[in-house]
Parts: C-alpha cells; structure tokens; sequence
C-alpha cells in the first residue's frame, strides 16, 4: 500500500508527478492513499513513490481538466483523478462520455474551482499597508476562498498589479508578490488590515452605479454570496440599498422624461397606420385599396386589384396577388391561372360566381424581362402590409369558409406559408377563427412540366374544391354553423 502526501504549495505538480509514476508503474487506485500535508498518517500507508516506468499518454482534456480540478477542497480529489486516469488508460473515449458518473463529478468540481477563482478575482479588496516613504506602493488583502484556489489565480493579480506590491493572505496559501517576484506561503490568520482613504471613494461610486428599478436580490446574491460580504467594504451598505430600492425607482419613474406632445402624436398616427382595423363604408373599400400605398409595391404595379364577388359570400377564395392580365384589367382571376380555376370549379361543383374571390397581395410584383413581365414572389413585409386589406374583405363579407391558395394565401391567412403539399386538404384555423381549407395554386399546375405529375395535382386541386362546395352545402343546411 503506498500513502501519498501532497504539500499544500505547489499541489496540481506534485499530484501529476505521483499520478504519472503510480500509472507508468502500474500501481491500480485502490493500492494508494491520497492526502494532503494536513492529512493524519495512515498506519498501513508508506511514503513512497515507484520507479519511473515507460512513458504515459493520456489526452490533453484531461490534463486540463485535473489542472484546475486538483485545487477543490474535497479531501478525495486526488484520489478521483486517479481512479479516473486508471481507467482512461484502457479507454481514452471516457473523455467524451457525457454520460460517465466519475467523469461527471470531476466536470463539477473542474465548474466550483473555476467559479471560485471568479469570485477571488472579483471580490479581493485591497488595502494600502506601506508608507509614502517607500520605492513601491504595497498593498494586501485577507480571502477566504471556497476550494484552494490562490496558486492558480496569482497569476492574474500579477498581471494586473505588476507595478506594485501586494499580498493576498487566506487561512491555507498566501501569495506575496515583492520586487516582481511571486512566492507562496502557507496560511495566515486575519490580520489587522488598516484604513484606506480611498475605500469612500469606491463606496461612493458603487451606490451611485446602483439602480434600484433593475434589483434582482436572489440574482445579486447568486453572484455575489453573503460569506464575501464580511471582507468587502461597499457590502455593508447593501442591505440599506435593498431596503430603499422600492422608494428610489418609484422617484426615478416620476422623474423620466415624458414625450412631448408633438411628437407623441406622429407615433400615434404611425401605429394608426399600421392598425388593421379599416372602418369605412363598405363600397369605398375597392376605391381605398386601389389608392393604397403602403408598400412600395405600388411604385410599379399598374393598379391595385381589389377583391369582387358577393358581399355575403359563403366562401371566399384568397389567391396569392394579380397576374400580369390582373394588374393591367384591374380585376382578380382573370388570367391562365383564373381561368384555369373557372374550369376546374366549374367541374368540381364549386360556383365561382357565388364566391367571393381576392389576393393575399393586391399589386402585381415582377421582375421586367424584355417586354415582358415575370412574376415574382411577395416577401412577408408585403404579405403583413397587405393583410391589413385582406382583414377589412374578410370583416365586410363575413364568409363561412375560407379557401387558401397556394403558399402566400397561407402565410397571410394562417401564419405558416411552408409545406403546402403536405397541408393541402386540411382544415386550419384563420382570422378570428374562421376555418381555413389549405389547397395549390392554380398557377402551380401551369407551372408542372411532367404531364403525369400535373394531371396529379390537378386532381388533388379538384378534391379539394369538391370539399370546399361541399362543406358549404353542408353549413347552408345548418345555419350558424361554420365548417371544420
């Protein structure tokens, strides 16, 4: 049985020094006592190292890992980063085990060393010690850390306070840095730190940096524990700060700055605009929606083409946005793709004349080609701008179903313009809960260059035509009911 006492400074490179002669030698976990120098001896343990052995390989995550895991204050540290070395010997994949209680366990105490060394960092508070008289300004500060966390974090404090001398003492390892050299010495008591002048400027400048309307006391408790408190001279000022936060945000509130009245109104008239709540008469919504320049859209298109039908249509069928035939005529479903409509609704039962039909969009979007002009898909800012219309058709003809054609009347309608193949036939649910047959668009079928997948579509698309005439026949006979 060999017993392994590790000294309190310079611990993480006497542990790896053992654990690489224990592993090179062969020697299994349960043949060695780990301890650290305030460990009692053990009466079966012997202080002994084995003869160097052949090299050793282990991966470098878990070099790093031990590195900062080796400084927690559980007294079966070493022997857990052993245990779990031996067995990554055989098996170097254990690194990447999330699943692995040992590697698990060492993953947390790697997390509480690493947090500890955050709150060092965060929480010293120094106090000058020397004289005016001195070539360096020397300082120092009492911790009291959580895991042994002084050797690995000195290194930061040398960085930053490399101009001058200070020490960090803590009831295990204090760090002296004199003249631009580091040392370790073990554990002090607290020592009688005196009075720094400059504490009330911090202190000043902490309460003022305080802003009682975003306090959140369990979150500045999580980041800032009561067992720092004592050590640090702002802390004795937080619970009265705590206590007058209420009181301070309400002044502050009080206090901010109001808009002023010229240019509140200019908001209100913008969020007017982009209300979707058109009120007016129902025979000058045509003429209002022909006028509409909410989108840049109109800049091009010929005329907006508002919807036309029945003003108490049963059904109303919702299109993605005018053809080059529309925009110029100034009338929906009049193009190849209306006229291809006509005909198979005509087949399917489905009375076109009885319907109210319209556009998602209400001007044509294109791209110029020569003379010609190609269509182009809206973009979902013109679809949003668009729906204010599509609400006010929607509102003024009262429909008991609606029939979404294609992905841009499904965007508008329901949200979710993606999957059309998948969703077409199904009921779902539109404005104010007004059902929603999802189906093709006309113009889909035209574009199909394979006659034997158009001639599918083409019987899908009538499917779900004959469901959408026959779900009104159905609602015609069972008056206020809506279809679903």
């Amino acid at each position: 049985m060999h017993r392994v006492s590790l000294p309190a400074i310079g611990t993480a490179k006497a542990w790896r020094e053992a654990a690489r002669a224990f592993l090179a030698a062969g020697v299994p976990p349960e043949q060695i006592l780990w301890g650290d120098h305030a460990a009692a001896p053990d009466l079966f343990g012997e202080d002994s190292l084995p003869r160097a052995g052949g090299p050793v390989s282990v991966p470098r995550s878990f070099i790093s890992m031990a590195e900062t895991a080796v400084w927690h204050s559980d007294p079966e540290r070493f022997a857990r980063l052993y245990a779990f070395l031996w067995r990554l010997k055989d098996a170097p994949h254990l690194m990447a085990d999330r699943g692995d209680p040992d590697l698990a366990k060492l993953r947390q105490m790697e997390k509480n060393v690493r947090r500890c060394q955050h709150k060092m960092k965060a929480f010293v508070r120094f106090r000058e010690i020397g004289t005016a008289e001195d070539a360096r300004r020397s300082f120092a500060a009492w911790f009291e850390p959580s895991h042994q966390t002084v050797e690995p974090t000195a290194d930061f404090f040398v960085r930053r306070f490399s101009d001058m001398d200070w020490r960090i003492l803590t009831p295990d390892v204090s760090a002296i840095f004199e003249r631009g050299k580091l040392s370790f010495q073990e554990g002090h008591s607290k020592p009688d730190l005196p009075e720094d002048a400059g504490e009330q400027l911090w202190i000043t400048y902490f309460q003022n940096i305080f802003n009682p309307a975003r306090l959140k006391v369990k979150a500045m408790q999580s980041e800032m524990p009561k067992k720092y408190w004592k050590n640090m001279p702002e802390a004795a000022f937080i619970p009265q700060m705590i206590a007058d936060a209420p009181t301070r945000a309400r002044a502050m509130a009080e206090a901010a700055p109001t808009l002023p009245p010229a240019r509140m109104a200019q908001v209100q008239a913008q969020l007017a605009a982009c209300d979707s709540a058109w009120d007016g008469p129902a025979e000058e919504l045509p003429k209002a929606i022909r006028a509409c320049t909410r989108c840049p859209l109109h800049c091009h298109a010929t005329q907006a083409v508002p919807g036309e039908g029945p003003a108490s249509a049963d059904l109303m069928v919702v299109g993605e946005q005018p053809g080059d035939m529309e925009d110029l005529s100034g009338r929906p479903f009049v193009g190849p793709a209306g006229q291809m409509f006509d005909n198979i609704a005509a087949s399917a039962g489905l009375d076109r004349e009885a319907a109210f039909v319209t556009n998602a969009v209400k001007h044509f979007k294109f791209a110029p080609r020569g003379k010609r002009r190609i269509h182009q898909r809206p973009e979902r800012s013109e679809i949003e701008h668009c729906r204010w219309w599509l609400d006010a058709e929607i509102a003024q003809v009262r429909p008991r179903l609606i029939l979404a054609m294609g992905a841009t009347a499904a965007q508008s309608l329901t949200g979710d313009g993606a999957n059309i193949l998948s969703r077409r036939g199904k009921i779902e649910t539109g404005p104010d809960g007004l059902p929603v047959l999802v189906t093709l668009h006309p113009s889909y079928l035209l574009r199909l260059p394979d006659p034997a997948a158009r001639e599918k579509a083409t019987a899908d698309f009538k499917h779900d035509l004959v469901t959408a005439a026959k779900l009104i026949a159905e609602a015609k006979q069972s008056p206020g009911a809506r279809p679903g």
